[in-house]
């Protein structure tokens, strides 16, 4: 079959598309940024550029459709993102009326109290707009999703690893059921040309009905931690979100989006979907035991921290890799390598996150702390795997610009708050038969504080750089 894939850079999607191609359908990709897609090369994937919230957006799908996958999703996201995915859905939708496609899938959330969310809301809304259509539509309705690199896993494990002891907001007595990426791949590859799944709904969960808490205490039992956890009926919903901004590596837009979803219980109603697709449905710890494997083995696929959207990221920043050169304080520094330019390119690929900046990491914590009091990313991203980098993946409080290990250049955008904006690079060249290291910082201020801020941080540059470079040729 013809299927188009949307939000083929996101979480679900970067899953769902290696699953496609194995099943032997032709993928169409619908990316904002094409040298943004880092999926695999194959031949039957293709890449269509389009951005849904354009009002007219300049894209033409096959017309031969089969099937269309709409898995873009704004919760995380500056603004009104109930407008935003609005727009994005209608735009789809005319898009995809046009062709002869035969069925759209749509992950959304589930809807069964009488009060909603403002997340819970939109993606009810969105199915409406869906379903105006002459398409017929195979809703699936998701609640917490656990996996390696998703929001609600990396969320729980920043609590559970970091607080022995939590005094938590009373949402946690509310009631989901979690179920496992694997099952919701499952679930989207499986619905795929069954018309009788057309035009109807379907809640996708695990077996279990827990409470946060309760998920939180069963973490922590995978993990092998005692962690003990009181809930207060004091926290108002500003104060949560400010206790999951600062304690977990979430946005604090995410932050106010997920406390205000977590006050409302998100329990499946029954069907028998799973029995007709022969999908087996995982536990909470099975899924959480099978995510922690994957990390393990460095094969987390996708994160959630990944996505532009999760951070505010301009979408059109990969379009600007090349560093400008006016108008701009540098900090350049060069060492002649011995020999051993494939050790130190190896260390510049395995930067930040856990291993941290071979210098001075102690003042990187620091400078990730304070970004994070004044609204900023900080530095809980991480990275996702701990050897291997692409464009478009978080690195702490930067963004991967270009990642070119057969050119040996790397290049990282600042997301942290700055008075202007930074890109700091990293150029293995070889010059008279040796093999010389360039490191190169480069600060563009916006007004006068900007330039305030470049002198007042000049003298902790001289130290953290050279100490950054001496550490990674040594």
């Amino acid at each position: 079959m013809k299927i188009l894939l949307t939000g083929a850079n996101g979480y679900i999607g970067q899953r769902l598309l290696p699953v496609l191609l194995e099943q032997g359908h032709t993928v169409h990709c619908c990316v904002r940024n094409r040298k943004r897609f880092d999926g695999p090369v194959h031949e039957r994937l293709e890449i269509i550029e389009v951005d849904f919230l354009d009002p007219a957006p300049a894209a033409t799908f096959p017309t031969d459709l089969d099937v269309a996958y709409f898995l873009i999703h704004s919760m995380s996201s500056k603004g009104d993102f109930a407008s935003k995915e609005a727009t994005t859905a209608l735009n789809f939708s005319k898009l995809v009326q046009a062709t002869q496609c035969r069925q759209i899938i749509y992950l959304s959330g589930i809807v069964n109290e009488k009060e909603l969310s403002d997340h819970l809301s939109s993606r009810f809304e969105v199915e409406k707009i869906l379903r105006n259509g002459k398409v017929p539509v195979t809703v699936l309705r998701a609640g917490i999703i656990v996996g390696s690199g998703s929001a609600s896993f990396e969320i729980i494990r920043d609590l559970v690893e970091k607080l022995p002891v939590m005094i938590a907001p009373k949402w946690l007595n509310t009631l989901c059921q979690p179920i496992s990426i694997r099952n919701v791949v499952q679930f989207l590859a499986g619905v795929i040309g069954k018309e009788n799944t057309y035009n109807h709904d379907f809640d996708i969960g695990g077996p279990e009905v827990l409470s946060y808490k309760q998920m939180l205490l069963k973490f922590a039992e995978v993990r092998k931690l005692r962690r003990y956890i009181w809930t207060v009926p004091i926290m108002t919903p500003k104060l949560s979100s400010y206790w999951l901004y600062f304690i977990t590596s979430t946005s604090y837009h995410l932050a106010q989006n997920l406390v205000d979803s977590m006050k409302i219980n998100v329990i499946c109603r029954p069907n028998d979907l799973a029995a007709d697709l022969g999908i087996e449905i995982l536990s909470y710890k099975t899924a959480v035991e099978m995510a922690f494997n994957r990390i393990e083995q460095n094969m987390v696929v996708s994160s959630w921290k990944d996505a532009f959207s999760s951070f505010d990221t301009n979408p059109g920043l990969m379009d600007y890799v090349e560093v400008p050169k006016f108008g701009c304080f540098t900090d350049e520094k060069s060492r002649t390598l011995q020999g051993n330019e494939a050790e130190v390119l190896d260390r510049i690929w395995s930067i930040g996150g856990n291993r941290g900046w071979y210098y001075g990491t102690p003042l990187w914590k620091i400078r990730g702390h304070l970004d994070k009091m004044v609204g900023g990313v900080g530095l809980r991203r991480g990275r996702t795997h701990p050897h291997e980098i692409s464009p478009g993946d978080s690195l702490d409080f930067w963004r991967v610009l270009i990642a070119d290990r057969a050119g040996k250049r790397l290049l990282l955008f600042a997301e942290m708050k700055l008075p202007g904006e930074a890109w700091l690079e990293f150029n293995i060249t070889e010059k008279d038969g040796a093999w010389v290291l360039s490191q190169t910082a480069t600060f563009r201020p916006r007004g006068l504080w900007g330039r305030v801020y470049w002198y007042l941080v000049l003298p902790f540059h001289f130290f953290i750089f050279n100490g950054m470079i001496d550490g990674l040729v040594k």
